[in-house]
């Protein structure tokens, strides 16, 4: 049976749709099929560093969680470690599964480590960071945040030049923090933790794989355990009759790109603006 995980990279841009897509492909399980998407805002955010940029995809993300739960996909990934929209996409997402990037790194880290350290790319994202970490129940395992002094859209602009940086931080975290696990706190650091795990000699936890691979497998828990999204207490749904009242979910997802990853497929297909 074919399974349905829906990637967003949450940004009113492209380009890194196709990156990723590449990434999720090289790593995927054959009877997968992915689709990576990204927004149509109203503006070209091209990065979510504050937490204003990050607010305005909070709309869109809902939608797609409720259109995802109902349209057969069986997990969905928020592609931002900011985990934006977590719990509020996750309460209306039906049976769909839905993970992001900070949560998913943290329990792969601690399945491998004590202390893990997270490399971020500007000081400017520490202290929201440091509350994700917090909120997934980690905030005393976490060694440090070593930061590379470099925005979203500058890391994978000199690929030499970021991999040299993201080592170095790695080396003083294990060496000076007592870090045992590294996790590359941006999804947009893809493509760096082979080589920054073989020079650093510890787990090195990608943000784009360990969501990726834990929506893959909660999926097929799913299917397995019956394990879905709790609908009791905190996790209680709107009601549909609220729902059909106030007329929401009626529009669309606004999605400016699709990518589609075949399942058997491990290469990308073509992508298709909507």
């Amino acid at each position: 049976m074919t399974t349905r995980i829906r990637w967003i990279n949450p940004l009113g841009v492209t380009g890194f749709d196709q990156p990723i897509a590449d990434t999720i492909a090289a790593v995927k399980e054959p009877d997968t099929e992915v689709e990576v998407v990204s927004l149509a805002l109203p503006e070209p955010i091209a990065h979510v560093e504050y937490r204003a940029y990050e607010a305005l995809t909070y709309g869109e993300i809902v939608r797609l969680a409720y259109e995802g739960g109902r349209s057969g996909y069986d997990a969905m990934v928020i592609g931002c470690f900011y985990d934006p929209a977590l719990k509020e996409a996750r309460e209306v997402s039906g049976e769909m599964v839905v993970v992001a990037p900070c949560m998913a790194a943290v329990q792969v880290a601690l399945t491998l480590a004590n202390r893990f350290s997270v490399i971020i790319g500007r000081r400017k994202w520490e202290e929201q960071m440091t509350e994700c970490v917090r909120a997934n129940g980690a905030g005393h395992n976490l060694a440090s945040m070593r930061s590379i002094d470099m925005g979203v859209e500058q890391l994978q602009a000199d690929h030499k030049e970021t991999e040299r940086r993201i080592i170095e931080a790695a080396r003083l975290a294990v060496r000076e923090d007592h870090a045992e696990a590294v996790i590359l706190g941006c999804t947009g650091e893809y493509g760096f933790h082979d080589v920054v795990q073989r020079e650093v000699g510890v787990p090195v936890i990608d943000a784009v794989c360990a969501p990726f691979k834990l929506a893959e497998h909660m999926a097929n828990l799913k299917r397995r355990m019956g394990w879905r999204p709790s609908r009791v207490h905190s996790c209680e749904s709107p009601p549909m009759h609220e729902i059909e009242r106030f007329g929401l979910f009626r529009q669309r997802p606004a999605i400016a790109n699709t990518i589609v990853i075949p399942a058997g497929a491990r290469r990308t297909a073509a992508a298709a603006a909507e």
